[in-house]
């Protein structure tokens, strides 16, 4: 929610003639029977909100997509819950700017359950040209007590001509029953006198039947006098 704030802050104060508002938001609330969809979109300097929910039939789905188009910014949420079973969330963000601007694009998503089975993915895609900053912020956590919880975060970012690209991506799942699988992808590229940071964390742990695993890539790329760095960290944890 910080990093949210932070970057809507950052749209805003990108000048008046840059800003070209978008906010979505979509709610779906289900109860004993359950199922529950929203879907929310938005373009612009973006924004875009979509949560479910569901409760003992179960089932919740979510997606949410934002784009920041000519300074850019756009930020992506989307949740779902359900209560015996299965749910998706997913949330994709694009920023890209150019002639110096800050392209931000930020997605998180969150899918949990209780009955078993939750899947989570988000991507984060920025793009920054001409001395632009482009940064990508990813985080997708998947939890579930029934077992089986998938979480994919993925975050790339590229800065052209003396650009600065940062990619972060966090990927969490988690079950009780057993099963938990996480992925965390973070690239970066710059060229041209740019610079490129990528970082990476993902966290698996699993229950009773177990079974986890955790994958992280973080890859920097820099070329023409660019400078470059990439770290990443993997945790995996069998109850």
């Amino acid at each position: 929610m910080k990093k949210a704030m932070q970057a809507f802050a950052l749209a805003s104060l990108m000048g008046s003639a840059s800003v070209f508002a978008a906010s979505a938001s979509a709610v779906s609330v289900a109860s004993n029977g359950g199922s529950a969809t929203s879907t929310a979109t938005a373009s612009g300097n973006a924004v875009s909100n979509a949560y479910s929910g569901a409760v003992n039939g179960g089932v919740a789905v979510s997606n949410s997509h934002a784009t920041g188009t000519r300074r850019a910014a756009a930020i992506s949420n989307s949740v779902a819950i359900a209560d015996s079973g299965f749910a998706r969330s997913d949330s994709t963000a694009r920023g890209i700017s150019r002639w110096g601007g800050a392209a931000i694009a930020r997605s998180d998503s969150l899918a949990a359950t209780v009955g078993g089975v939750a899947i989570s993915r988000s991507d984060a895609y920025a793009l920054g040209r001409f001395g632009g900053l482009a940064e990508s912020d990813s985080t997708s956590t998947a939890t579930s007590i029934g077992g089986v919880a998938i979480s994919d975060g993925s975050a790339v970012s590229d800065g052209i001509h003396g650009g600065r690209a940062v990619s972060v991506s966090d990927s969490l799942a988690d079950t009780f029953g057993g099963v938990s699988h996480s992925q965390v992808r973070a690239v970066s590229g710059a060229t041209q006198y740019g610079s490129a940071y990528s970082d990476g964390i993902g966290v698996s742990i699993s229950g009773p039947h177990r079974s986890s695993s955790a994958t992280v890539r973080a890859e920097s790329r820099a070329y023409r006098m660019g400078r470059s760095r990439s770290s990443v960290s993997a945790v995996e944890i069998r109850r």
